[in-house]
């Protein structure tokens, strides 16, 4: 047996025994579902550091012309065709079995709920891109909704309800967390038997911080990513490999 293969048996063993698994997801998992991760060797940020921009609060709120690139970005957005793909199913495949606790997701593309997680147990620490809020009187709807706006040629629309500035209901940097979204996640880590951080390069504070806090409360760590992870050295198991084939060995026939 290869120490890859032993390393699977070992994290198997401990997810088959666990009474509460919280699954840690990044952007990693959604990559073979056609959406780019960030910070990888193909990221958007990686081939396009311009486009982090986008993404900052502070420009977006002050440069029309940063909303009206957001917009088309929006419109032109991955998640739109994307599908849940293997790794997302043994996810729900380990919720039917009655093993996931919670899922602690900084991705925004909801695909853990469209391939079947109970959303009660998905805690978005980064929100969602499939909704719209005003930043002003916080106003929130369908993203499609504001999307057709834009397609009828409003190239920055504004909130029907107050005129201000919407955005998508995502966390951008310069933004605040949400405590209480935090919270939650960080007493879910404290609460693991196995923590499962997939497709995360565990460098966004606090989020990554749910590894070494289940660690400190006992629990076994897996880390399963593409690339090297800023906690490997915390890992029980550290699983280096394609996402999309590793979470189902993990996670079948428990």
């Amino acid at each position: 047996m290869s120490a890859f293969d032993d390393a699977i048996a070992h994290a198997r063993t401990w997810i088959g025994g666990a009474r509460r698994v919280v699954a840690l997801t990044g952007a990693g998992i959604s990559t073979d579902s056609g959406i780019p991760d960030f910070r990888g060797p193909q990221g958007v940020w990686t081939r396009n550091p311009k486009a982090e921009k986008l993404s900052d609060i502070r420009y977006y709120m002050s440069d029309p012309e940063v909303r009206r690139l957001a917009w088309q970005s929006r419109l032109e957005h991955s998640t739109w065709s994307a599908r849940p793909n293997p790794g997302h199913g043994a996810l729900v495949e380990l919720e039917r079995r009655g093993r996931l606790h919670a899922l602690i997701t900084q991705n925004i593309d909801e695909l853990h709920q469209l391939a079947g997680n109970s959303p009660e147990r998905v805690i978005e620490v980064h929100g969602t891109v499939r909704q719209v809020m005003c930043m002003e009187c916080g106003w929130r709807g369908p993203m499609r909704e504001t999307l057709d706006r834009v397609r009828a040629g409003e190239d920055d629309p504004a909130c029907r309800s107050c005129g201000g500035i919407l955005k998508s209901a995502t966390v951008s940097f310069g933004q605040a967390l949400v405590p209480e979204v935090i919270d939650r996640a960080m007493r879910a880590a404290s609460e693991a038997d196995v923590l499962l951080a997939v497709g995360t390069t565990l460098q966004v504070y606090p989020v990554a911080g749910a590894v070494p806090a289940a660690k400190a409360a006992g629990a076994h760590v897996v880390i399963v990513n593409a690339e090297p992870t800023a906690l490997d050295e915390l890992a029980d198991a550290l699983l280096r490999g394609p996402i999309g084939a590793i979470l189902p060995r993990l996670c079948a026939d428990l």
